[in-house]
């Protein structure tokens, strides 16, 4: 997978959705993983930061990525339902994730 500027994830309890973007915020990917293999491509992706939605499993998940040396930044969720597209789902979920932290950048 390439290097991306922003990864954003979408946490489930089972399957995350990783959705990737370049320097001039083009979506490189947006793919799903599953719990057991997400650190992984976080660690062959290398992003500069970590987005995601607050919720139950972030500050775990964030503490985790923050020891490894990454940057984390969690969002309200409310900051993140005005940006998805169309039906929700995880996908949809980590584009809106991205949108917000573009938008506010």
């Amino acid at each position: 997978m390439k290097h991306c500027k922003l990864l954003s994830i979408d946490l489930a309890k089972t399957v995350f959705q990783l959705c990737g973007l370049d320097h001039n915020h083009h979506v490189i990917f947006n793919k799903k993983v599953t719990r057991s293999q997400l650190i992984k491509p976080i660690l062959d992706i290398k992003p500069d930061a970590i987005v995601m939605e607050s919720c139950y499993s972030a500050n775990h998940w964030g503490r985790q990525f923050q020891s490894m040396g990454f940057e984390v930044r969690l969002i309200p969720p409310q900051h993140v339902k005005p940006f998805v597209k169309a039906n929700k789902n995880d996908r949809h979920d980590a584009l809106a994730i991205e949108t917000e932290i573009c938008r506010n950048s």
